[in-house]
């Protein structure tokens, strides 16, 4: 039987293999550091949610929305008031914006980057061998 964090884990798993088409654009300019060093992750679980890109360093969540959000603000309120709680800022985009702004996208999750604070006890740096 798959405890709640394993189930959590295997869905995120599933979920990055089936990326939407904003998604793998976004995670393009958002992997490996690319955006000004900040690390992100993708399909994180975050306590009982899995978000889509994640920089814990930042406490910044990064939501993609497709057109069945539009008739679920009420979800996704909730959802965005329990990430606050755990002390993350979210920050939503519809797909569409993605797709068709993704440069002006980059520049505004950037800006919320710089605005954001630290989290309150990072890690150490890894030492480069």
């Amino acid at each position: 039987m798959l405890t709640r964090s394993s189930h959590l884990t295997y869905r995120a798993r599933g979920l990055r293999r089936e990326q939407t088409d904003a998604e793998r654009l976004l995670w393009r300019h958002l992997r490996s550091r690319h955006l000004n060093g900040f690390k992100f992750r993708r399909q994180h679980p975050l306590g009982r949610f899995i978000v889509d890109f994640c920089c814990s360093e930042r406490c910044l969540v990064v939501e993609l929305d497709g057109g069945q959000h539009a008739g679920q603000t009420q979800t996704d309120a909730r959802r965005t008031a329990y990430l606050n709680q755990m002390g993350y800022r979210v920050i939503r985009y519809w797909d569409h914006e993605v797709l068709t702004h993704p440069d002006a996208v980059l520049q505004d999750i950037l800006c919320a980057l710089e605005e954001s604070h630290p989290h309150p006890s990072p890690l150490p740096p890894r030492e480069r061998v």
